[in-house]
């Protein structure tokens, strides 16, 4: 039998500078944590000091103050609300980006999203697993901005946002990594999902995505309407990702084929190209009867065991390289509702949140 276990819902609502310091006291300990592995990983994999990574980290501000000055505000309640430096609150929003490309990184996800004739009543679904490093720290926030726009995001590592919003759609995020030919300081993944998902439609978020994803990352937006798009990204360029029969599936490694020259998939994610062969074949298989029970089960496959879907730690891997699914999510945008296993969807229940 599964498992149960609830997140529990944080509250907040207010200003940007009320809103993360709402989330800064609530969420103090997780932030703490996400810092030690972030900072502190940083420091011990790359030999940089503590003091180094936060200058390095500051270097994005200018840009990023100019692109979201309610971020700012909400990253400087975060750190108020924590007890840690607005310096520490800023570089661990841009952790993905400072580590990216260390030897170590071996995050993984894989991402679905369905609507149309692919779903048994024409509802969108998307969703995913959230792969990543073992005892990561995740939470669950419920946003009420002054306007009475509303977010629930599921945050991890403190960067990433998973997020449904009360304008109806959502974003699925997946990790992708190229060798950069000519680096650019570009903004930070943790800072322009924030942005892209406060817009209140979903060609409003896409065009955030569209002017700024680069260098991590691929992301695909569905809403309650039956709009679907994805976005691959490199350092310097972009690539729409449209849906094929009312489907769009991804993993960790580009499909774009101008981008596979530099893709580091066979160094840091092998299993990558089995891992959406697999999920495509069995949405496929269930196709115009997909519902959110399918998804439930698709979601804990475990074809090709440990590095499946549903993904467990592998064993014969230096503990450096373990990677394992922390939580799986499916939205539907229509209702307004994501349903979160907290942990392996084979080993947990899938509970129900809403806006």
């Amino acid at each position: 039998m599964k498992q149960a276990k609830c997140f529990e819902v944080i509250e907040c609502s207010g200003s940007p500078y009320e809103i993360g310091a709402q989330i800064g006291d609530a969420c103090r300990e997780n932030i703490l944590k996400a810092l030690d592995i972030s900072i502190g990983g940083l420091s011990y994999v790359s030999s940089i000091s503590r003091e180094n990574i936060l200058a390095n980290a500051m270097k994005y501000f200018p840009r990023v103050k100019s692109f979201d000055p309610d971020l700012i505000a909400m990253l400087q309640g975060q750190a108020d609300g924590a007890g840690i430096s607005f310096e520490e609150a800023f570089a661990l929003k841009c952790g993905f980006d400072l580590g990216a490309y260390c030897n170590n990184l071996s995050g993984l996800c894989t991402s679905f999203a369905v609507t149309g004739q692919a779903a048994k009543n024409g509802k969108t679904l998307l969703g995913q697993n959230i792969d990543w490093f073992p005892g990561c720290p995740m939470d669950l926030v419920k946003i009420v901005h002054a306007d009475g726009f509303q977010q629930l995001s599921l945050i991890l590592w403190g960067v990433v946002e998973y997020t449904l919003n009360s304008a109806g759609f959502g974003i699925c995020a997946n990790g992708t990594w190229a060798a950069a030919e000519n680096f650019m300081l570009n903004i930070p993944v943790g800072c322009y999902l924030p942005k892209a998902m406060r817009q209140k439609t979903l060609q409003g978020a896409f065009e955030v995505l569209r002017t700024n994803a680069r260098g991590l990352g691929y992301y695909h937006l569905a809403s309650a309407e039956q709009e679907m798009v994805g976005i691959e990204s490199i350092q310097d360029d972009f690539q729409i990702i449209m849906p094929q029969n009312d489907i769009l599936t991804h993993s960790n490694h580009y499909l774009t084929d101008r981008f596979k020259k530099n893709d580091m998939v066979d160094v840091l994610t092998p299993d990558s190209p089995d891992r959406i062969a697999r999920i495509s074949q069995l949405i496929n298989e269930h196709y115009g009867k997909i519902t959110l029970a399918t998804m439930m089960e698709i979601l804990a496959d475990h074809d090709k065991f440990p590095c499946s879907i549903c993904r467990h730690v592998d064993e014969t891997k230096a503990p450096e390289f373990a990677s394992e699914t922390l939580g799986a999510y499916i939205m539907i945008p229509a209702d307004r509702k994501m349903f979160i296993a907290w942990g392996n969807p084979c080993q947990y229940e899938f509970m129900e949140y809403k806006l």
